[in-house]
């Protein structure tokens, strides 16, 4: 047993959520299934739709090795963007779309997706929000669940380093991660509740079931969960990053921070319980201010630099990280972000000097195959 409390190293693979532009106008074209068609011969079954024919999802295999990770990352963004090129289109990673047609958007032609219209109503006309997700490998449910329980103060950090949606269909919402409120409607959604048992889980899910609130397991929208279809955590506070580097940045963080609580259960520590309305307060001001501003820390209710609350997070990660043999990848991506600035300042930069949206959409083309 090592520090981390795991003898071999944790997998990591993600998923990302693309929005589809078209050049000239920038604003959404409804074209997934062409551009799914189009990159399939490369990628197969990692490309797929999403709810909207305005998105596209790509999956990475799970890996042991980070840098790997990155390397599959990168190609495969690069794939979807030629593909889409192919096809008149363009890509963007981006939380929330720039620019959108009024009204709700089309939806992919699925029974799946019909029943979600019919039960959440308005809830789906927004949800053109797009996400990175992380999955880590665990052995089961009970595992997943308790590092769960290790894990919620920690996700208003993953909405502050991953923020990178401050536009909403054609205006500048003030926040760092849009997508993060917008998200938030869903009555399934936000940070998990504390988890006394497996038992407890599963009667919480099946009596959302039996009332309707959710279609199926899939619909367990938590910022973390346990996978309903494979043998992982997943976290899913994230928006879509700008960069393959920022996607490889956050999986090294969420295996590190899943590894870190594997220690901390294998030791018999506790696992923190901060006060339900303080960790949602947190996670608001993680999407309103993103790196740029303060965050809360759940622990104490105080306000912390950002900046300074990621670096402590990484010092507190550290022996995870060295196991993983991630620490001088994730220091150096961490070092560019920081001296870059927050994704969404990013944005608004591109904004700034002709005060053109369009220039904006232009940004997001140029970065996402990054």
């Amino acid at each position: 047993m090592t520090s981390t409390g795991r003898t071999t190293p944790l997998t990591v693979g993600v998923e990302e959520e693309f929005l589809l532009v078209d050049p000239l106008t920038r604003e959404l074209r409804a074209d997934a299934e062409k551009v799914v068609t189009e990159a399939a011969p490369e990628l197969g079954d990692r490309i797929g739709p999403e709810l909207t024919r305005y998105q596209v999802e790509t999956r990475t295999d799970p890996h042991v090795h980070l840098a790997d990770l990155a390397d599959q990352i990168r190609s495969t963004r690069r794939t979807l963007a030629r593909a889409a090129t192919r096809q008149g289109l363009r890509v963007t990673s981006t939380g929330t779309p720039v620019l959108a047609p009024p009204g709700p958007p089309p939806l992919t032609d699925a029974p799946r997706y019909a029943r979600s219209a019919a039960t959440f109503r308005a809830l789906d006309d927004e949800q053109l929000a797009c996400a990175c997700h992380v999955h880590i490998g665990v052995p089961d449910l009970p595992t997943a669940l308790r590092i769960s329980n290790h894990l919620r103060p920690w996700i208003p950090l993953l909405i502050t380093l991953s923020a990178n949606s401050p536009y909403w269909a054609g205006r500048d919402t003030g926040y760092a991660s849009w997508r993060t409120t917008t998200w938030g409607r869903w009555p399934v959604a936000g940070p998990p509740p504390f988890f006394a048992s497996p038992s407890h889980f599963e009667d919480l899910v099946a009596g959302f079931l039996d009332n309707g609130t959710l279609l199926d397991r899939g619909g367990l929208y938590w910022d973390i969960r346990p996978s309903h279809h494979q043998p992982t955590l997943e976290f899913r506070a994230a928006d879509a990053t700008a960069t393959s580097d920022d996607t490889a940045l956050l999986a090294g963080v969420v295996r590190a921070m899943t590894a870190t609580a594997m220690a901390a259960i294998a030791a018999g520590e506790p696992p923190p319980r901060p006060a339900t309305e303080l960790l949602r307060a947190a996670c608001w001001r993680a999407a309103r201010d993103g790196l740029a501003g303060h965050g809360i820390d759940p622990a104490t209710g105080r306000l912390v630099p950002a900046t300074t609350q990621i670096d402590r997070l990484l010092t507190h990660l550290r022996p995870a990280l060295h196991h993983h043999g991630d620490t001088d990848l994730v220091d150096t991506l961490w070092s560019r972000l920081r001296a870059h600035g927050s994704r969404a300042d990013a944005q608004r930069a591109a904004h700034h000097p002709r005060a053109r949206l369009t220039d904006v959409v232009d940004h997001l083309i140029a970065t996402t195959p990054l």
